[in-house]
């Protein structure tokens, strides 16, 4: 790899998919907190199983007793939110184990939380989970993924 290509990849940041699934356009979130970019710019994720996992390497800033949603501050400086399904801090932990602790570092790929989507549904919930980063503004570029996405896979690519 040349000095070029080292230097480029330094100025980017990679940003996971926390679960599989399929990536859509933000818009698709029928919350407006979420589709209008309010919290921050992202993607939406239509999860295809329960296993959401660190996106990238950081602290675990904020875990939501619930289980429904969680923050990270990545090493790189972006600060994330994964809320997982909307409005479902109503259903108070129901369906959602944690796997991790509150102010504790992460790496890429350690399960944070487990959901059980089926009951999720059954219960009135849409399940689709917006990844936002909340500091986009401090990144000159912003690349959102889409399609299928396997958790692990880049879901956002911000560069510095």
């Amino acid at each position: 790899m040349g000095l070029f290509n080292k230097i480029f990849q330094g100025n980017k940041i990679e940003i996971a998919s926390p679960v599989n699934g399929e990536i859509v356009p933000i818009s698709q979130v029928s919350d407006p907190t979420f589709s209008e970019e309010m919290v921050g710019k992202g993607v939406a994720i239509i999860p295809s199983d329960g296993k959401f996992y660190a996106p990238a390497d950081g602290a675990l800033i904020s875990l939501f007793p619930t289980g429904h949603a969680f923050c990270i501050n990545t090493v790189d400086g972006a600060e994330l939110l994964v809320h997982i399904g909307l409005d479902t801090v109503n259903l108070k932990g129901e369906f959602f184990t944690t796997h991790a602790t509150q102010g504790t570092d992460v790496k890429k790929g350690d399960l944070i939380v487990e959901v059980d989507l089926d009951g999720v549904k059954n219960a009135g919930y849409e399940v689709i989970t917006p990844v936002v980063i909340s500091n986009h503004s401090k990144f000159s570029k912003f690349e959102k993924k889409s399609g299928a996405v396997a958790a692990g896979d880049t879901a956002i690519l911000l560069s510095k």
